[in-house]
C-alpha cells in the first residue's frame, strides 16, 4: 500500500511546507474558461509519496509557496489516493480548473494522460506537468530536466569518495525517467575511476507497487548493497530514498540524495552527516516560473527543459565534508564545465 510504510521522519514534514486547501472558486461553473475572472493561484496535484517526501513533491510545494508569497495567491495542493485511475486524476485536474486555479500542475509523469485530457477541456487554463515531455498542446508546459547531468556529477562524487570500489544505485521504479538517473551516475563513475563496480537495483516495476513511496523497500535494498560492499549509495526513489539514507547512516557509509538538498531537510536531520551530497533538480523553480509566467500574462508552453547550463540541475554542497574536499571539488567542477561545453555528452539510457 502506498505510504503506509512511511518512516517516522516523513511524518514531521516542516510547517514551512504547509499549504492552504481552498475551494472558494466558482465550482458551479461548467465553462471551459475556468471558475471566474479571478485567478485563485496555483494548484498542485501531487505524485505518489505525497507531501512530506522531503524530495520531489516538497520541492514543488516550495515553488507554490513562493508564488503565494509574491503574488498574494491562495494556492492549493491535492494528495493522490491509493489505487486511483487516470480518470480519477482527470477529475481532480478538471475540478481545480473549474474552481479557478491557474496554472494547474500535475507533479509527475503519471499525470500525462490526465493533463492531456483536462487541458483539452479547459483551453484558457494553463496546465503544467513535471517530468513528462510527451504532451503537445497550446496550453501545456512540459517541465523537464536533464537529470542525467546532475547524476553524472553524483557519479563523480561517488567514484572519488569510495574506498571499497563498490557503489550502489537504487531506483524507485523501473521506468525510462529513472533510467536517466542510473545512466548518468554510471557514466560519471566510469569516467572518473576505473575498476569501480556499480550495483543497480529497482524497487518495483510500477509506481502502484510503492517504489516511490516505501522507505522500508529502500532501506532493505540499501542494506543488501551495503552488505555486498557498497560504501556510497545513490537513490532516485522519492520517499523510498529516506530508507536508503537511514540505512547508510546506520552502516556509517555515504548516501547521495536526490531532487532537493536532502542534507538540509529537517525531517532527515539525524541522518544528515551521512548525506554526502544530493543530485538536485529545481522543481521548485520550474513550478514558480510557470506560475509567474501566467501572472505576467505570457504563460509558458511546450517543453521547458532545465540543465546544468541553465542552473536547473546541480549538485549540492551543504555537507562540509563534501564542500571542503579540494580534490573532489576540482573533479566536480571539471566535469561540470565539460558537460556545459559539450565535450562530455551524458547518456540518458
Amino acid at each position: 500500500m502506498r505510504r503506509v510504510s512511511r518512516i517516522a521522519v516523513a511524518s514531521v514534514a516542516t510547517a514551512a511546507l504547509a499549504v492552504t486547501v481552498s475551494a472558494c472558486g466558482s465550482s458551479s461553473s461548467s465553462s471551459s474558461s475556468g471558475g471566474g475572472d479571478k485567478n485563485l493561484g496555483l494548484a498542485l496535484a501531487y505524485d505518489v509519496g505525497g507531501k512530506g517526501d522531503q524530495s520531489f513533491n516538497d520541492a514543488a510545494t516550495a515553488g507554490m509557496e513562493k508564488a503565494d508569497q509574491e503574488f498574494g495567491y491562495k494556492s492549493t495542493a491535492k494528495e493522490p489516493q491509493d489505487g486511483e485511475s487516470d480518470a480519477d486524476k482527470v477529475q481532480r485536474l478538471e475540478t481545480l480548473a473549474k474552481q479557478g486555479y491557474n496554472p494547474v500542475v500535475g507533479v509527475g509523469f503519471a499525470y500525462a494522460p490526465a493533463v492531456k485530457a483536462a487541458a483539452a477541456k479547459f483551453p484558457k487554463t494553463t496546465f503544467g506537468i513535471v517530468d513528462d515531455s510527451t504532451i503537445t498542446a497550446s496550453n501545456v508546459a512540459d517541465l523537464v530536466f536533464h537529470e542525467e547531468q546532475a547524476s553524472y556529477l553524483a557519479g563523480v562524487a561517488a567514484a572519488k569518495t569510495t574506498k571499497s570500489n563498490t557503489v550502489g544505485f537504487i531506483g524507485g521504479v523501473d521506468v525510462p525517467l529513472i533510467h536517466k538517473f542510473e545512466a548518468g551516475f554510471k557514466q560519471g563513475v566510469a569516467d572518473t575511476k576505473k575498476g569501480v563496480t556499480v550495483k543497480s537495483q529497482y524497487l518495483t516495476q510500477t509506481a502502484e507497487e510503492g517504489g516511490f513511496a516505501s522507505p522500508d523497500k529502500g532501506e532493505n535494498a540499501a542494506n543488501g548493497q551495503i552488505d555486498a560492499g557498497a560504501d556510497v549509495v545513490y537513490a532516485a526513489a522519492g520517499l523510498s530514498g529516506q530508507g536508503v539514507i537511514k540505512a547508510a547512516s546506520e552502516h556509517k557509509v555515504w548516501a547521495i540524495g536526490v531532487d532537493s538538498d536532502q542534507y538540509q531537510q529537517g525531517a532527515l536531520a539525524k541522518y544528515k552527516d551521512s548525506i554526502l551530497t544530493s543530485a538536485m533538480k529545481d522543481v521548485s523553480g520550474a513550478v514558480y516560473n510557470l506560475a509567474k509566467s501566467v501572472k505576467d500574462g505570457k504563460p509558458q508552453t511546450g517543453e521547458v527543459r532545465a540543465s546544468l547550463a541553465t542552473g536547473g540541475v546541480s549538485l549540492s554542497d551543504s555537507n562540509p565534508v563534501f564542500k571542503n574536499n579540494a580534490g573532489l571539488q576540482k573533479a566536480i567542477k571539471k566535469a561540470e564545465e565539460a558537460i556545459k561545453s559539450g565535450s562530455i555528452t551524458v547518456k540518458d539510457s
